[in-house]
């Protein structure tokens, strides 16, 4: 059973949880997350592993009741393959105290997966949603901002907003149209700021934090250059295969084998952020008037007349 995409009132998807679960724990782990995230249910970790390699997935919920030997094989394959996508294994009611339980458990660790929920307590179900969400949420952008909070201490709130939404990714903003409008400015408004103040324009920000986030996925080894292209809304992988080849001058396979996201991110840091410390500690980009275009106005000639005479 497969549930249908759903959306939160702000338009962004929620995070979509692949899952091999018992009929009895698929019914609880719906109505547990029932508007936090959408669920879908497959039968065997090889529809899994479909679904990590076709689309998007946040987190796999796996039956400690459904992992045999031949599915623990099965799990370790997953998480080599697909490292950044949490896999936590679910302890249900139906397990009870079943002396197997230990070695199954065991067998999931040993296997790669390094959270195991217990929810045959109340407390486990909340456990359960605080994970998957504290998972779900954006590690690129958490990352980002946290090394960016030092690079740029005591920077404006508007240079926050602006590097805040470079770095988000639901919704995407993979234009400065959208960005501008995001920011509630014009988009010739925005690039004019950025020129004045002498700062890369504000597309290079934008491509360099997606090609950032393409790092990231990169470091799953079973998502393709496909897969990767079409996560970050790609029209083609032929289009993300330009974008690396015009930013870095290295093809898309070049760039999958010397950059991780860590990487990148630094390559992100050293180009675009920390040669123009100075500007963005005082940078604006929302303001009517930026501090930085805050000079003395130059005077007229009728000024400068009136200034002769009075100090003849």
């Amino acid at each position: 059973m497969t549930r249908g995409m759903t959306v939160d009132p702000g338009g962004a998807p929620r995070a979509a949880v692949a899952t091999v679960l018992t009929p009895a724990e698929r019914a609880q782990v719906d109505a547990a997350g029932e508007g936090l995230y959408r669920t879908v249910h497959r039968e065997t970790l090889d529809a899994v592993l479909q679904d990590l390699r076709a689309r998007r997935v946040d987190a796999v919920l796996l039956s400690v009741a459904r992992c045999d030997a031949t599915e623990t094989r099965r799990v370790a394959t997953m998480v080599r393959e697909f490292p950044r996508v949490p896999a936590v294994a679910l302890l249900g009611a139906a397990q009870g105290f079943d002396g197997r339980v230990p070695g199954a458990v065991l067998a999931l660790g040993q296997s790669g997966v390094r959270r195991v929920i217990d929810v045959r307590q109340p407390a486990g179900w909340r456990e359960l949603r605080a994970v998957l969400l504290a998972d779900h949420g954006d590690e690129v952008r958490r990352v980002a901002l946290a090394q960016l909070t030092l690079d740029l201490a005591g920077a404006p709130e508007d240079c926050w907003r602006f590097f805040d939404l470079v770095f988000a990714v639901r919704p995407a903003h993979p234009t400065v149209r959208l960005l501008a409008r995001s920011l509630g400015v014009l988009p010739s408004t925005l690039m004019s700021r950025f020129f004045r103040a002498g700062l890369p324009a504000p597309k290079r920000y934008l491509a360099a934090a997606r090609l950032v986030r393409a790092a990231r996925l990169f470091e799953n080894a079973g998502y393709s250059i496909a897969r990767v292209a079409t996560h970050l809304e790609y029209s083609s992988p032929q289009s993300f295969g330009r974008h690396v080849r015009a930013l870095l001058g290295i093809t898309a396979g070049d760039f999958r084998r010397r950059y991780d996201g860590e990487g990148m991110l630094h390559r992100f840091r050293e180009e675009l952020v920390l040669p123009h410390l100075e500007v963005l500690r005082a940078f604006r980009p929302l303001a009517t008037t930026p501090g930085w275009l805050a000079a003395p106005a130059r005077p007229t000639r009728a000024r400068r007349r009136r200034s002769a005479s009075a100090l003849a």
